[in-house]
């Protein structure tokens, strides 16, 4: 089954971009080669570009915040674990506090390392970071890659409590749904959303071997769905069969 996810807004957007940044950063640096430590500093970049939105820390608390007053509006409920609330309740708290902890945007700890700097300004060039132009990161990358990967670690601690709210967030966010099985027919699905509820998030599980591949666009009031296939000129064409797949509205 290959998941695939939909955002209605631009904070969910800024959110699993976020999140999908993060889970690269992790695979990459765990990794021995310098190749993947490039690539792993690379991604530190991006996530700074992606995090430099001014509002985005203003959100992830606000998110946070709203999530924390839900949950303790179930405190004494009968049907509700206090223990597994106050375990829940702990993370957000500690979300919460990691991030104010941390001043300014995203990665900002970082900007004052000039050697980081240097790399950043070459790293979006064509060829940029080749040994004539950066010659001291060209000798980091024959560094042994335990040293490379406690670097890596290190300047990655600033974005820590980002990764771990947005993780927190986007989790939280993907439990408020619950699937239904549903059918395209002719490779078409329409549905219109219920009124008086805001939806944030699609999440579309399709089966990999039919071959297909989902164009969604949706908004507050709707949600359009067109399956397509990829064919041997490479384009992609629309399918015309029935095809089940796997919906939950998330808000």
């Amino acid at each position: 089954m290959i998941l695939y996810e939909y955002p209605f807004n631009e904070r969910i957007r800024t959110y699993l971009r976020l999140e999908h940044l993060f889970r690269r950063l992790a695979e990459l640096v765990s990794r021995e080669s310098a190749v993947d430590h490039h690539y792993a500093l690379s991604t530190i970049f991006e996530i700074m570009d992606v995090g430099a939105r001014a509002d985005l820390k203003a959100d992830l608390l606000k998110d946070l915040d709203r999530q924390r007053q839900i949950l303790n509006g179930f405190r004494g409920n009968p049907a509700i674990s206090e223990q597994a609330l106050d375990g829940i309740v702990a993370q957000i708290e500690h979300c919460f506090s990691g991030l104010t902890g941390v001043p300014g945007k995203a990665g900002n700890a970082l900007t004052d390392n000039d050697w980081l700097m240097s790399i950043r300004s070459r790293v979006g060039i064509p060829g940029g970071t080749c040994e004539f132009d950066l010659p001291a990161y060209y000798a980091w990358q024959h560094r042994p890659g335990a040293d490379r990967r406690a670097d890596l670690q290190r300047w990655c601690q600033s974005l820590s409590p980002m990764a771990d709210s947005v993780t927190l967030v986007l989790k939280m966010l993907r439990e408020t749904g619950a699937p239904q099985k549903v059918m395209a027919v002719g490779g078409q699905f329409q549905q219109n959303l219920p009124q008086g509820k805001t939806f944030q998030l699609l999440r579309l599980r399709l089966d990999a071997s039919l071959g297909l591949i989902p164009e969604i666009s949706g908004n507050r009031l709707m949600v359009s769905i067109r399956f397509m296939r990829q064919g041997p000129d490479d384009r992609l064409h629309p399918g015309a069969e029935d095809c089940p797949f796997e919906l939950t509205l998330c808000a």
